[in-house]
């Protein structure tokens, strides 16, 4: 819905915040309506790679914080490559853009995830993070070949995910930096003395380590996690399931109860989903042809209206969307936008909102060279064995 009259932010107001607020980009397919694909744009686009490559490169452009990928492990879903590997096929396509793909944790051998995911911080200079996703259905178990956790023991889920976490952290920590020495003289690659074994045994899975390649650029890259989770997470999602006028004071609860329940420091971010107007077409019309092509194609993803709304969202004009990311600036620390229509929504967000967000002092768009933790405000983690090394 669009920003209520009477709350209307003024045209003119600059904001100053003591930590940086973070714009991210949900780059999912033709986009977050299940009947986006439908669209003849998206049908006769040359390919899913080129099609891909020019989101995150507009993303870039535009000044976007970070790129999230989604992940799909539903019996029956198109097949696609997972989103540690686009966000790994982003990396050298982007200079300044954060690139965090979600992962289903549970099932996936964390050596193997951890070491993934030094790999993408590698190959993209620091800007990686991780959603770590706590699926515990037997569909995914059943890909990975493990036996599945129970699904209604949110608990024992909970506590997997933690231990997967705690796990890749130890991992990239396992290299100090300056490990790697490349010693000619002495005929010396490394300083065993600064590589550590990472010796984690949880109650399904056993990790010694160390990790097979140095510490990643940024130490450890972001993690991400779902509101309530016990892992060490960097950032909390927002659980926030609202729509209409009580989305506003929904998220403002939601995130004062986060601050009071995680570390303090933790990042908040809450999801949002948005059709925009463009090129003379209001975003309710273009939300109400997208509902009425999911129909008539009977889309697998379609429900009551088309489109998921359990979920905080606008729908309508660029300014309205200001005023709500405005609004929630005073809250939390960063959103995600998922736009319907990536091609229509992301040409309105790039030129009608984030420019009129960095001129209120909302956003700073990222610089390359940067890493995602400099662009979030959060420093470089120190190295758990350090204490411990001598």
């Amino acid at each position: 819905m669009p920003w209520p009259g009477p709350m209307r932010v003024p045209s003119v107001l600059t904001m100053t915040r003591s930590t940086p607020f973070a714009v991210v980009l949900d780059i999912d397919g033709a986009g977050s309506h299940p009947a986006s694909a439908r669209r003849p744009a998206a049908v006769s686009a040359a390919s899913a790679a080129s099609r891909f490559a020019a989101h995150v490169q507009a993303a870039e452009r535009a000044g976007f914080t970070a790129a999230s990928f989604a992940d799909d492990h539903r019996p029956g879903a198109p097949a696609r490559l997972d989103a540690v590997v686009r966000a790994a096929f982003a990396a050298p396509l982007t200079g300044a853009l954060g690139l965090i793909p979600a992962l289903p944790a549970l099932y996936n051998e964390p050596f193997h995830t951890a070491t993934q995911l030094i790999a993408l911080d590698t190959a993209s200079h620091g800007r990686a993070g991780v959603i770590a996703v706590a699926d515990a259905s037997p569909d995914v178990a059943a890909r990975h070949g493990r036996t599945p956790l129970d699904a209604a023991d949110q608990a024992g889920v909970d506590a997997e995910l933690a231990e997967v976490v705690e796990t890749w952290r130890r991992l990239w920590d396992s290299w100090e930096d300056g490990a790697v020495i490349r010693d000619a003289a002495t005929g010396r690659y490394l300083d065993r003395a600064k590589v550590h074994y990472a010796d984690f045994t949880g109650r399904r899975f056993t990790v010694k380590g160390p990790a097979i390649t140095p510490r990643p650029p940024q130490g450890q890259p972001l993690v991400l996690g779902l509101e309530g989770t016990r892992a060490e997470v960097d950032a909390v999602v927002l659980d926030v399931r609202a729509g209409g006028r009580e989305q506003w004071e929904a998220v403002a609860r939601g995130a004062e109860a986060a601050r009071s329940a995680h570390a303090p420091g933790t990042r908040l971010l809450v999801d949002l989903a948005v059709v925009l107007d463009h090129a003379g077409v209001g975003g309710a019309e273009r939300l109400a042809e997208l509902d009425e092509l999911a129909r008539d194609r009977d889309d697998a993803g379609a429900t009551g209206s088309g489109w998921a709304v359990d979920r905080p969202r606008h729908v309508g004009d660029a300014p309205g969307l200001v005023g709500f990311i405005t609004f929630l600036a005073e809250h939390v620390d960063g959103v995600r936008l998922l736009p319907a229509e990536l091609d229509t929504d992301l040409d309105e967000l790039a030129h009608a909102v984030l420019p009129e967000l960095r001129s209120r002092g909302i956003l700073v768009s990222p610089r390359a060279g940067s890493t995602l933790r400099q662009n979030w405000g959060l420093p470089l983690p120190a190295n758990r064995y350090l204490e411990n090394a001598r």
